[in-house]
């Protein structure tokens, strides 16, 4: 345009600009504006308005009002069209008070914002949480001449979801069928949308079959989020009966539909159905995501059939769809679930090698699965490795630190983890301190988990029946019975009461240590508890019945 002679006017370079700008390719509208003014080509009010509507659009607020001082000193007057890119301007910018002004300087100007200035207002206020002065502006608008449209309701409707207020959304929606503004899918879409992430799945159903007895045609939205609402709440097969219902009425699913479902059917346990429904997908070309695969990589894991697991992540990798963490994160913790540990490492170094940080759930999953593998030093040096790469260590890191430590008879080093833990601003709850009492008793340091155990109460934690266990477990292996009668008789005068675990383990105690009376006397006040005896009680009791030392009195009692 520019070489062609005579130069081309400024009506089609408006025309050029326009067409780009609908593309929405707005530093290219500026750099053809400034290469105008480099050609000594004028601007008309149409130039200037696609100007300030293109800095406007990429935030240059400031820029967009320097063009409306210069326009206007050279005598033209923004229209409506300019002052409401200009509305959206300051609401981009954050200054949603200076885009309330400039309407209301509008208005007193003589200018008639149209529905464009009030729908980039309400949107601009929904944006700045302002979700009730966006609604009163609805109202305001049909006093100030101008009648919501579709697109406005859409957009207070969306906005109004967002917040969860459904029941504003519903009211919203009878009041444009009563003025006669028939809502279409989208707003339905939403609304039911908004329902189900709110748990309201009966009231999403019963809108659905009202929009379909008014002959609005759901779409494949409408149908996804009641699809994965349902799957949610466990009715994989009422979610399946919409899927063939949508399939019928000829509205495709697509990869959030299948995912939803597959997802559902592998937490249910039906991996044979999930597989059926991703033979389904591959047939129709829909493409799995990273959610699809993460889902049936999971399922795998879960009936430890990990080199299904494996493959599916091989095909996931070769189709171009890049696991992220919680897909490692799950096919690391199939591994380690089965005790395959070392293969876990081996992904760990796969995902490390692929540039992704694992988080702390990756860590987690790692450090515990060497500890329960016998790799108690390697568990340590993941811990370190975890510090070294930033990845923060959460209570759960420490606690399964600590179990660790004692199951390996680490006991000084998990005093050394514990000391750490008090020290630093962790919140530490009653599990903590139970791992360390556990420890402790096993280790044979009784006399230290009882100081520990009357020490929680200066620290704000209160004791739990594992607690209370746990120490009376302690006291039994140190032939201190009278100190585990005297902490069980605290429990059921104080709470909490005591439970199975409690009861077998002071029976057994009394068993090995010939006391019948005692023993009978716990069996029965279990068994009025409504408890019953637990496989190392029958164990012990199926022994001592054979070698003479208990008769059968004691089994009949315990079954």
């Amino acid at each position: 345009m520019v070489k062609s002679r005579p130069l081309p006017s400024t009506v089609d370079f408006n025309r050029l600009l326009s067409a780009i700008a609908k593309m929405k390719k707005f530093d290219v509208v500026v750099s053809l504006g400034g290469q105008m003014q480099n050609l000594e080509i004028s601007y008309d009010l149409f130039t200037y308005s696609i100007l300030i509507n293109s800095f406007c659009r990429r935030s240059q607020l400031s820029l967009a009002l320097a063009v409306l001082g210069k326009m206007m000193k050279l005598g033209y007057e923004p229209d409506v069209v300019t002052l409401s890119s200009l509305v959206n301007g300051f609401c981009q910018s954050k200054r949603i008070s200076d885009a309330v002004a400039l309407v209301d300087q509008m208005v007193e100007m003589g200018y008639q914002p149209n529905t464009v200035t009030f729908t980039t207002l309400i949107h601009g206020l929904f944006l700045h949480n302002k979700a009730s002065e966006a609604v009163a502006l609805v109202e305001r608008m049909a006093l100030k001449g101008c009648q919501p449209d579709l697109v406005t309701y859409g957009v207070v409707v969306n906005g109004i979801c967002k917040r969860g207020d459904t029941d504003l959304a519903l009211t919203l929606l009878k009041k444009m069928e009563n003025g006669k503004i028939e809502p279409g899918v989208v707003i339905y879409s939403t609304i039911i949308d908004s329902l189900c992430k709110c748990k309201h799945l009966d009231d999403a159903l019963n809108l659905f079959n009202e929009m379909e007895k008014k002959g609005i045609r759901p779409d494949v939205v409408t149908y996804n989020s009641l699809i994965s609402c349902l799957c949610n709440y466990g009715r994989w097969s009422d979610a399946s009966q919409l899927l063939s219902d949508m399939i019928k009425r000829n509205i495709n699913p697509d990869v959030v539909t299948f995912s939803a479902l597959i997802d559902a059917f592998v937490k249910e346990g039906k991996l044979t159905e999930a597989g059926k429904l991703y033979k389904e997908m591959i047939k129709r070309s829909i493409e799995p995501d990273n959610f699809t695969y993460s889902s049936l990589i999971n399922g795998f894991c879960m009936h430890d059939r990990l080199n299904e697991a494996k493959q599916m992540f091989s095909l996931m990798v070769s189709k171009d769809c890049l696991p992220d963490v919680v897909t490692y994160n799950t096919l690391i913790k199939g591994f380690c679930k089965s005790k395959r540990v070392e293969e876990g490492m081996e992904v760990f170094r796969e995902m490390s090698q692929r540039g992704l940080l694992g988080n702390t759930i990756t860590y987690n999953t790692l450090i515990q699965g060497l500890f329960q593998a016998g790799d108690c030093d390697k568990a340590q040096m993941v811990f370190k490795q975890m510090n070294n790469d930033g990845v923060p260590p959460n209570i759960m890191t420490y606690n399964i630190l600590l179990v660790g430590l004692c199951n390996h008879r680490k006991l000084e080093k998990a005093f050394v983890v514990f000391e750490y833990m008090q020290k630093s601003k962790l919140e530490l709850d009653i599990y903590t301190y139970n791992i360390m009492i556990e420890g402790m008793c096993k280790a044979g340091n009784v006399e230290d988990g009882w100081d520990l155990f009357c020490s929680l109460s200066l620290k704000g934690v209160k004791p739990d029946v594992v607690t209370y266990t746990t120490m009376i477990s302690g006291f039994c292996r140190k032939c201190l019975k009278e100190e585990a009668g005297a902490l069980f008789n605290k429990m059921k005068e104080d709470g909490p009461l005591p439970d199975s675990g409690t009861y077998n383990t002071l029976i057994r105690a009394h068993l090995r240590d010939g006391d019948k009376a005692v023993s009978a006397e716990l069996i029965r006040e279990m068994r009025c508890c409504g408890f019953v005896g637990d496989a190392s009680t029958f164990g012990l009791v199926t022994d001592m019945l054979f070698d003479g030392r208990l008769d059968k009195t004691f089994l009949e009692m315990l079954s």
